[in-house]
């Protein structure tokens, strides 16, 4: 007999403890809180200076001294110990962390590709390069751990930009479908070719601003990108005001049908058939090399999936007995979407999320390998995995990140698996 109390439980409580019970996703859960963890405490974890150390009878902080200056432009450091040698200085005592190189630091006295259980040039065992070292003595140890931020950075953004469009398309699809939004037929002419004019004037007379902004850097792309949003809003507006004018006119009164859902379905079609990797290429040709870059191309190519999810959940939320309710109660379509039918249809996207973050991160780590996208500086473990290619008989070059992406990969989609079992109701009521 099922029991009074489990049936009191909402679904969101079911279905956390069907997630519970599928033993592997929960403890890939667990690891990757782990790896977040150790994605932000990564100069805690590594770095070349001590986390605090007395020097002289003075304590110094010199990991928060570098991220006052660097985050702050402060200007906190003398400028002998600015040049010192931490790990050879004299200090009266420290406290180092647990790997003491920054990924792009180059030991010169270990390079090219020392072994992790070869000999080793080091003043101690603290200062081993426990991974070994890569072609330019790079600590490999220090490029996975610092490689853990920006994985998860370029998974979590890019695919929080894709949820961001993905949820919205998908919701506006789903909700009005083809028949459900009326505007009047002024309000949709000129609204129509408002927009068309503010595409002129913002994108396409800027064109060139826009794309020698591109070639400067993700910030000042960003800022012109604003702008020419701005733009198109501007003149959108302008063009569409007189239209409340126009509603009077037995014409432009009249109400018509707005295609969302075919409209929308259709975008859907033609992104879907647009190559990431080939965009990723193109626009690093012509841009900067930036990681920002890249997060926003994998976000804006791969939305589509969230849409679609999106969309078929609302399509049957729409026409539930609360939906119905709300509207009678003459609440706003808006209120009426994103307060009551949006919250109950986001089940299956955190599925596709899951499985995008996946997605993202692979994407990353390949284009790295091939030195596209991401600036050379720039540690990850797709770079690692490169030089590699360079160095035939350095077998930990390509072990360690490529053991990397594939824990990393296999974790959400593990976990992709567990919150889609977790919230199938077939499942549930076994």
């Amino acid at each position: 007999m099922t029991n009074v109390a489990t049936l009191s439980h909402s679904p969101r409580a079911r279905a956390w403890e069907a997630f519970k019970q599928n033993r592997p996703s929960y403890y890939s859960l667990w690891a990757v809180c782990v790896l977040a963890v150790i994605a932000l405490l990564a100069d805690v974890i590594a770095y070349n200076k001590p986390l605090v150390a007395s020097y002289q009878g003075r304590v110094i902080w010199p990991l928060f001294r570098d991220y006052g200056e660097s985050w702050f432009g402060l200007r906190l450091w003398e400028e002998d110990l600015r040049r010192m040698d931490w790990r050879g200085a004299e200090l009266d005592w420290a406290v180092w962390p647990l790997v003491r190189y920054t990924p792009e630091e180059l030991d010169l006295r270990n390079a090219p590709a020392v072994g992790p259980f070869s000999e080793q040039i080091v003043r101690s065992f603290a200062e081993r390069h426990f991974l070994g070292t890569d072609n330019l003595g790079r600590d490999v140890l220090s490029g996975l751990i610092h490689g853990t931020r920006i994985s998860l950075t370029v998974g979590l953004v890019s695919v929080g930009i894709a949820a961001i469009i993905g949820i919205l398309l998908g919701a506006l699809a789903g909700y009005f479908g083809d028949t459900s939004l009326q505007v009047s037929r002024a309000s949709l002419w000129l609204g129509f070719v408002g927009i068309l004019l503010g595409l002129y004037y913002g994108f396409y007379l800027r064109r060139f601003v826009l794309g020698e902004a591109l070639g400067q850097g993700f910030f000042p792309f960003l800022g012109n990108l604003l702008l020419s949003l701005c733009i198109v809003g501007g003149v959108g507006g302008l063009v569409w005001a007189p239209s409340r004018l126009l509603k009077r006119t037995r014409w432009g009164g009249k109400r018509v049908h707005i295609w969302v859902d075919l409209t929308i379905s259709r975008v859907i079609e033609v992104m879907i058939s647009l190559p990431t990797t080939l965009l990723i290429f193109t626009v690093a040709a012509i841009a900067k090399p930036s990681l920002f870059l890249v997060m926003a191309v994998i976000g804006l190519t791969s939305w589509t999936g969230i849409a679609r999810f999106t969309r078929g959940e609302m399509l049957k939320v729409r026409s539930l007995e609360y939906i119905q309710a709300a509207r009678a109660l003459g609440y706003s379509d808006v209120r009426v979407m994103f307060l009551h039918a949006l919250p109950n249809s986001l089940a299956p996207v955190l599925v596709s999320i899951a499985f995008g973050i996946a997605s993202a991160v692979l994407v990353e780590s390949g284009l790295s390998f091939l030195g596209i996208g991401v600036p050379p500086t720039t540690v990850t473990w797709g770079s690692l995995l490169s030089s590699a290619r360079s160095a035939a008989g350095a077998w930990w070059l390509a072990v360690f990140p490529g053991l990397a992406i594939f824990i990393v990969v296999t974790l959400f989609n593990i976990l992709g698996e567990g919150i889609r079992d977790s919230i199938d109701p077939r499942l549930q009521s076994r």
